[in-house]
């Protein structure tokens, strides 16, 4: 690994950790993070060069965003969708296409992106909205709705979201823009009440006209699934992005369950260490090879987007698998982690009991494992096929 374009210090990242347990119990948003993180250029690392930032990769920010979810999972979800905003306009920039520059830019410049687009009970994701784009006659939008999971709402000033235009002679349309926070129609609504994830402060967002001239609108495209490069980068930089954040909190559950047992005693066994029994040894061991497994597929499918590697009708499903993978296999090694810790890992007051409310979480982002599965199977097998025949039936 070159550790030459990191970003994030050891002593930075020290810092950020020695404040979650915090940030956690008094349920706000890690607001001293975001300054350290900002003062360290970590919001324009994926910004080109050229542009006014460090160049980071996406492979290599995967990488970053894994140290820093060891630290502090909720802030590095939370700072994960301003990443995964300026990821999406890096990767279209790279593609020849200057839609999304002014994101790069205003990154540059200090603006802070969240990320508007899950709705309550819409499983369509980005293929689909129940709120509404009214044009303004002059090529862009205001947007009403309600916008769920809204991490960072309490700070960002540039919220990317969509909605559905159905105004037009044509089909609906979904219209993705960006809407500014001093602009006005913007309120965030709900509590963030939740069991884990608290810093993220992922408030709902309630958008009632906040408007987006023609120069924020990034796409009027027809629902459905899609192979516009804005829509594939947003699904690559957030499932990818997404997938690296609950790693690192996987990695850290292990290193805290290797420091317990080497500290826990069994007087069963003569006052030894539990890292002497074979069985505490074997679950240890399962759980880091588990993990094991899912650095490389990050790693390679990074970079296949870094180098737009061509994989055809397999992209989505093979980059919603990393997703889930990522995360089923975290809560699985949280929970190995939890098991050798023994009954102190169920203290408020441990770190592991924080990595097991934290962790749940990844169940819920897009894509879940039903959709995975499914889209799978549609790429293997085709559609279902209606049954029984036609012809038969009418027979």
């Amino acid at each position: 690994m070159d550790t030459s374009r990191q970003i994030l210090t050891d002593d930075l990242l020290q810092r950020i950790h020695g404040r979650a347990a915090r940030y956690d119990a008094e349920n706000v948003f890690p607001q001293e993070d975001l300054d350290d993180l900002v003062a360290a250029g970590y919001l324009t690392a994926m910004v080109p060069e050229a542009m006014g930032g460090a160049g980071l990769s996406l492979e290599e920010m995967t990488r970053e965003q894994m140290r820093l979810a060891a630290a502090a999972p909720a802030t590095a979800l939370a700072v994960n969708m301003h990443q995964v905003w300026v990821g999406v306009a890096r990767s279209v920039h790279a593609r020849g296409d200057d839609s999304c520059d002014f994101v790069l830019r205003e990154a540059a410049a200090g603006e802070i992106f969240a990320f508007g687009v899950s709705e309550a009970g819409n499983d369509l994701v980005l293929f689909g909205s129940v709120c509404e784009a009214r044009p303004d006659g002059e090529g862009g939008y205001s947007f009403h709705g309600t916008k769920i999971f809204t991490s960072m709402a309490p700070v960002w000033t540039r919220l990317g979201t969509f909605a559905s235009d159905t105004t037009g002679e044509d089909l609906p349309h979904n219209v993705w823009g960006f809407v500014t926070r001093d602009g006005g129609g913007v309120e965030t609504v709900g509590e963030w009440d939740v069991m884990g994830m608290r810093a993220s402060q992922s408030f709902a967002t309630r958008l009632d006209g906040a408007h987006a001239p023609a120069d924020r609108i990034v796409r009027r495209i027809p629902p459905g699934p899609t192979a516009d490069p804005f829509i594939f980068g947003i699904f690559a930089n957030f499932e990818i992005l997404l997938a690296s954040v609950y790693t690192g909190l996987a990695r850290r559950a292990i290193e805290l369950a290797v420091e317990t047992v080497r500290s826990r005693r069994s007087l069963k066994n003569q006052n030894a260490p539990y890292s002497n029994d074979p069985d505490i040894r074997w679950r240890i061991a399962d759980a880091a090879m588990q993990l094991d497994g899912i650095y490389p597929q990050i790693a390679l499918i990074a970079r296949d987007v870094d180098e737009q590697v061509d994989r055809g009708p397999l992209w989505m499903p093979q980059l919603s698998a990393v997703k889930s993978r990522a995360t089923e296999v975290a809560l699985d090694v949280v929970t190995k982690a939890v098991r050798v810790s023994g009954g102190s890992s169920y203290s408020n007051n441990k770190e592991l009991s924080r990595l097991y409310r934290d962790v749940v979480a990844g169940l819920f982002h897009p894509s879940d494992d039903e959709s995975v599965h499914g889209a799978w199977a549609n790429a293997l097998l085709g559609p279902v096929q209606p049954w029984p025949p036609v012809e038969d039936a009418a027979g």
